[in-house]
């Protein structure tokens, strides 16, 4: 198979692709994460994983590959993106205004096909409830420091799965990549994979 180059440092979506046993290179984007505060975090989502590809054509310098993917997360609640906390304390605001409530968990997945130069992008929205938290359980968690760097301070293939009640939707998207989408994006963009590796 054709490598795709990931244009993520993200632990979780080299996972994925290991597991889809996609053969990838890692050049993560760094790419500035400001948006629009209009736009809804669907339309983010879509924005900085679209952005993500478009860094990495620039930094090849017109060597076009064949494939890239960028992908970026956003943990929303009745419209407001909670990004990746600063600070303990601002962990513990946002899991104090998460808790014993649903917020949306978005994912978006940009996929550059090289043969068409274009750029594929879909979207995935699924919903989380956690559980009411005490202020103990929420300083327990903050302990554990899986907090850190991730957009709405938990991560639910942690400990904090210790904490939801509840999902709806695609567990692998609120992780980082949804699974199903992007081997459908893979499929109608001619990427050999799965049968049609062996055709």
């Amino acid at each position: 198979m054709e490598p795709i180059i990931l244009a993520s440092g993200s632990l979780r979506r080299q996972e994925y692709f290991r597991l889809m046993g996609l053969p990838f290179n890692i050049m993560p984007s760094q790419v500035d994460e400001d948006y629009n505060e209009s736009l809804s975090p669907r339309e983010v989502t879509e924005e900085l994983a679209a952005r993500k590809v478009s860094r990495i054509l620039d930094l090849l310098k017109g060597r076009t590959p064949l494939w890239i993917c960028g992908a970026d997360t956003a943990v929303s609640m009745d419209g407001k993106i909670f990004g990746k906390p600063p600070s303990r304390e601002d962990a513990r605001n946002m899991l104090n205004v998460l808790q014993g409530r649903d917020h949306d968990v978005v994912t978006a997945v940009a996929l550059f096909n090289g043969r068409k130069n274009s750029v594929d992008c879909r979207s995935v929205v699924s919903t989380v409830t956690f559980s009411p938290l005490s202020e103990a359980e929420i300083d327990w968690y903050l302990n554990t420091g899986e907090w850190q760097g991730v957009a709405g301070a938990y991560r639910i293939q942690g400990i904090a799965s210790c904490l939801i009640s509840r999902i709806r939707g695609s567990y692998s998207s609120i992780v980082g990549l949804p699974m199903h989408e992007f081997y459908v994006m893979l499929r109608e963009n001619g990427y050999p994979y799965g049968d049609a590796a062996r055709s």
